[in-house]
């Protein structure tokens, strides 16, 4: 049967009610047995995951579920590895800044999505913001970097998510709080999709909306890139998000405003983020930063997050008008100081600081008192 928006669409409320069967009873007896701790560690030793590789000294029932993870897409060529490669080669870091920050905020705008990262322990009590960002940006990162989709590493990198996935499945399903009838499976395949297109149709929309130029081709490599992802974080076949990128936009568009409102969650969510990036750009280029991230989304999308409104606004007109609060920044996390204006996009130059701004903030995300290494909970926290 052919892949369309239809039958996609029909296949949401069933993906909802699911989870992640092999990796729930995986996760489920390690917590029963308070083996998390000792797993997390683990996680620092296994770098790579791919077909045939050697397993000897992790635990039995781990070595099984990773062997049998290790397996790539069934429809995976080394065309879509040139693919994606060619699409990181030209956009890795504006697109890493991006899914670091429109990508993470639209998360918080599926009500499922935000209730479950806020209830969920540390990931979003008040040292959220970095302890999310800094799990989120090694997978960020790791897309880019060479040969990661040839050698194991992204692939190893993601299968530890997805445990972190079904840690906090087992964790609520344990609590007997969660409400199943209002909320389906917590983190769902059907969010795990859903996710999967915010950090990849959501993040090329974006780029669009920036006046960041992507060719078809690494369009393409992109959702190539995204597809892997999602398969590794174990969703079925029948669910994984699809290559095409005119298909996946199609999907999202009619979905989205079903899937996306303002709540309580995703606002506190969206507020802890913005306050966490403050603390790495001056006053005005944080105006900047945040008023590129709102254009980035839309102001429907930035308002249903609680995104601050800016001097600088969708409407910014001529480039100066950014220009003149990003230029006297000096040293500082951007460096430097913004050139003139000359052009008609009035975030090119925005977006060019902000990316190098942000590798600041990814690199305290990864360095500063967190760990960068997926994680596991033995249980679960409470934030609220």
């Amino acid at each position: 049967m052919a892949i369309t928006t239809a039958t996609i669409a029909a296949e949401l409320e069933a993906a909802s009610k699911v989870g992640d069967p092999k990796a729930d009873e995986l996760v489920s007896d390690l917590i029963d047995h308070k083996e998390i701790d000792g797993v997390n560690a683990l996680f620092r030793t296994i770098g790579t995951i791919k077909p045939g590789m050697d397993t000897s000294g992790l635990p039995q029932r781990l070595a099984a579920f990773l062997q049998e993870a290790a397996a790539p897409p069934p429809d995976w060529s080394d065309a879509d590895v040139k693919a994606a490669e060619s699409f990181f080669a030209h956009h890795h870091g504006e697109v890493s800044m991006l899914q670091g920050t429109v990508g993470l905020i639209g998360t918080y705008l599926s009500p499922t999505g935000a209730f479950t990262l806020r209830s969920t322990g540390r990931l979003g009590g008040v040292d959220g913001p970095g302890r999310r960002l800094s799990q989120s940006s090694r997978l960020f990162l790791d897309m880019g970097n060479k040969n990661v989709m040839r050698d194991g590493t992204l692939a190893a990198n993601v299968t530890k998510v997805r445990l972190v996935h079904a840690s906090v499945r087992q964790l609520h399903k344990k609590s007997g709080e969660w409400d199943y009838a209002k909320w389906g499976e917590p983190v769902s395949q059907k969010y795990t999709t859903g996710a999967a297109c915010v950090f990849s149709t959501q993040i090329l929309q974006a780029m669009d909306r920036l006046g960041i130029d992507v060719s078809k081709d690494d369009a393409k490599g992109f959702m190539c890139a995204w597809h892997y992802v999602n398969h590794y974080l174990g969703t079925p076949d029948k669910w994984l998000l699809p290559k095409d990128p005119e298909l996946v936009k199609a999907v999202w568009n009619q979905e989205r405003d079903k899937e996306w409102s303002k709540t309580d969650d995703g606002v506190f969510m969206t507020k802890q983020a913005v306050d966490f990036y403050r603390k790495f750009y001056p006053p005005g280029a944080h105006d900047a930063f945040i008023a590129m991230v709102r254009h980035a989304l839309s102001d429907k999308y930035a308002d249903m997050a609680g995104l601050p409104k800016s001097v600088l606004g969708a409407a910014a007109g001529p480039l100066s008008a950014g220009s003149g609060l990003v230029s006297g920044v000096g040293g500082g996390m951007l460096g430097g100081t913004a050139q003139k204006a000359t052009g008609v996009n009035p975030y090119k130059e925005i977006i060019g600081i902000a990316s190098k701004g942000f590798n600041e903030v990814q690199k305290f995300a990864l360095t500063h008192d967190q760990d960068d290494q997926p994680q596991m909970h033995q249980e679960l926290g409470d934030s609220r």
